[in-house]
């Protein structure tokens, strides 16, 4: 199974067929995934994270996780629209416990807007206003 994440365009990869980490030396980007099926849930674990790619950007804040992390993720859909998205992150080297956190993530309706810069975004009232008052004076 491939997640493909919007931010970078990276491919995470789930095994579904192996539940077994490669050895400690092998860390791919974005860690070691592998999945299996709960019922309706997809559980996924990830370790064996690569070293640099401990700082996890997220919103609002950064999470750090250690090159020795475990995180256990549960994705389940709990109606025609939404996946309820549950994670848990075991690092003893950094976290005095084990902590998790969850989201609700949502069907959107309409097109989705690629990621990528938009600072343009910011000039683009002043663009169309000038490129009106050129079209008013026939320019």
């Amino acid at each position: 199974m491939v997640i493909l994440v919007e931010m970078d365009h990276d491919a995470r990869i789930i095994r579904l067929t192996d539940r077994t980490h490669p050895p400690a030396s092998i860390r791919p980007w974005m860690g070691d995934s592998f999945g299996w099926w709960e019922g309706d849930t997809l559980m996924v674990e990830t370790a064996n994270f690569n070293p640099g790619e401990v700082l996890r950007p997220g919103i609002p804040t950064t999470i750090f996780v250690s090159k020795d992390a475990k995180v256990t993720e549960r994705f389940t859909r709990v109606s025609p629209t939404q996946i309820l998205y549950q994670f848990k992150v075991d690092d003893p080297g950094v976290y005095t416990k084990t902590w998790q956190g969850e989201m609700p993530l949502n069907v959107t309706k309409g097109p989705l807007y690629e990621y990528a810069c938009h600072e343009g975004n910011y000039a683009l009232p002043s663009i169309l206003r000038g490129a009106r008052r050129a079209e008013a004076a026939g320019k």
